[in-house]
């Protein structure tokens, strides 16, 4: 019975047409091979039409040899396996290719069939080891994350609504600058509130609405971006994100906490420059309710915010089509709305609070609510059209 041919593609590079057509003929049927003449041709395929699990190079080719090659692959991409096939396996060659392109097999010429299957087979399980390892650790993250969210919303409801809302804030500044979001903004704007656990909701109601904090509260609120970063610094992988919080409250010209730190300008992280506009602007708008009077505000504070990340918000803000706030019931509610008020229980606990984009699992969860405890409604919420200028459905059941 004929083996199924493995998904992941296999390049092969020779300067050699004839030994690139013998492996094409050798492997076709078990494997899903490419050639490419030379070690240019070999970067161009693999930027345009990778990914490839597995790097085939011969050693010696004119312009670009083979460890060339390889090296430059371990950039470009980082997680295919390369290989490398030479007849001059010397001392000096092997630990070259070791060395500057970390290979997974250095083969010898000639090498049999036999072999060389066998090599392919081997790379292509470390590729999809590194793949499983890369999806594992992702999930870790992503649960990590999940999990201290939770906890927030559980020891303070209000401050997982403000970060929901800095992280629809954050997005939209990051498209506005024509940047990506990168999962480490992202998973910063989500767990930059976590300090807030420390504090007494209401002592955070009061910075909202513009009270002055005083004694231990005041205290507590200065000390919260570094206790975040503290937590979230002793997760693997979250380093970055751990800086990046770090700096949310730092101004451009260095001023701000932290005291000790004496970054400023561009040497501050770009994700924390943008985190301060959009914690600051939240912060004043729930102050105020304007928007426009919190952009004149942030506008005429010289030296708090990078110029470029503030344009990037008043623009947001000026294309944004949210504002149309309406009163709905649960059964009401669909996927293109964000709650602008708390939804409260009867006995006047915050069940959720406001910024939070609706789901079907948020409308799951309200409509349980409503039979155990009561749901005050109606429910205020901003709307907002989609592409195609419509409102979503939401059910409370899941889709298939």
């Amino acid at each position: 019975m004929e083996q199924t041919k493995p998904a992941e593609k296999i390049l092969f590079v020779d300067d050699d047409p004839n030994i690139l057509a013998s492996f094409l003929r050798q492997l076709r049927r078990n494997f899903a091979v490419d050639t490419a003449l030379g070690g240019a041709l070999g970067l161009e395929m693999v930027a345009n039409q990778g990914p490839y699990a597995v790097v085939v190079s011969d050693f010696k080719m004119p312009g670009m040899d083979g460890v060339q090659l390889l090296n430059h692959l371990r950039e470009q991409a980082p997680d295919t396996v390369r290989i490398l096939l030479t007849g001059y396996a010397d001392v000096d060659t092997s630990i070259r290719a070791v060395n500057e392109g970390n290979i997974f097999r250095l083969l010898t010429k000639p090498i049999d069939t036999e072999g060389l299957v066998r090599a392919l087979v081997a790379g292509i399980k470390q590729y999809r080891l590194i793949n499983a390892e890369r999806e594992l650790l992702q999930k870790t993250l992503a649960g990590t994350i999940r999990v201290l969210t939770e906890l927030l919303s559980l020891l303070n409801p209000e401050a997982l609504g403000r970060s929901c809302r800095i992280r629809e804030l954050v997005a939209g500044i990051a498209r506005g600058m024509g940047l990506p979001l990168e999962w480490t903004l992202d998973s910063a704007a989500m767990l930059c509130q976590l300090g807030m656990v420390m504090m007494p909701p209401e002592a955070l109601q009061r910075v909202l609405s513009g009270q002055e904090l005083k004694g231990e509260d005041l205290q507590l609120y200065d000390m919260h971006p570094m206790v975040a970063a503290d937590l979230v610094r002793h997760i693997p992988r979250l380093e970055e994100v751990a800086r990046i919080i770090t700096f949310q409250e730092k101004r451009y010209d260095g001023s701000g906490p932290p005291p000790a730190a004496t970054e400023s300008g561009e040497d501050i992280p770009l994700e924390s420059r943008i985190l301060k506009v959009a914690l600051d602007y939240d912060l004043l708008f729930s102050q105020t309710g304007n928007p426009q009077e919190a952009m004149q505000t942030m506008r005429g504070r010289k030296g708090w915010y990078d110029r470029k990340v503030l344009q990037a918000l008043g623009e947001r803000l000026a294309q944004s089509k949210m504002g149309n706030v309406r009163l709905v019931n649960i059964k009401d509610l669909t996927e293109n709305m964000v709650l602008a008020e708390d939804v409260l229980a009867e006995d006047g606990r915050v069940l959720v609070p406001r910024g939070y984009q609706v789901t079907r699992l948020l409308v799951a969860h309200l409509l349980n609510f409503q039979k155990s405890l009561g749901v005050v409604e109606p429910l205020k919420v901003e709307t907002q059209a989609n592409e195609a200028g419509q409102a979503t459905e939401v059910s409370a059941e899941p889709r298939p």
